[in-house]
């Protein structure tokens, strides 16, 4: 059996049914935010699973990440446009 490289922009966790050695592990995405650029500023990073999406600061990768309900999500972005 080969492993497949895993892309290093998927963030990996290990799903909370998992025990005794049965784990699966499952990745989500981040996509930045089309508002955001590199010149500084505010950006923002999202990655949606069905359960919650994570929101954090695209240049502290590794620091907080703020978690929401999808709906809460949905309100924010539809009170935005």
């Amino acid at each position: 059996m080969t492993r497949a490289a895993h892309d290093t922009s998927l963030t990996w966790f290990k799903s909370g049914y998992s025990a005794s050695g049965d784990c699966i592990e499952i990745a989500y995405d981040w996509h930045k935010s089309s508002h955001s650029s590199d010149q500084g500023g505010a950006c923002v990073e999202v990655a949606a699973h069905p359960a919650a999406v994570h929101i954090r600061d695209s240049k502290v990768t590794d620091g907080p990440v703020l978690t929401v309900p999808p709906a809460a999500w949905a309100a924010f972005v539809a009170s935005a446009v």
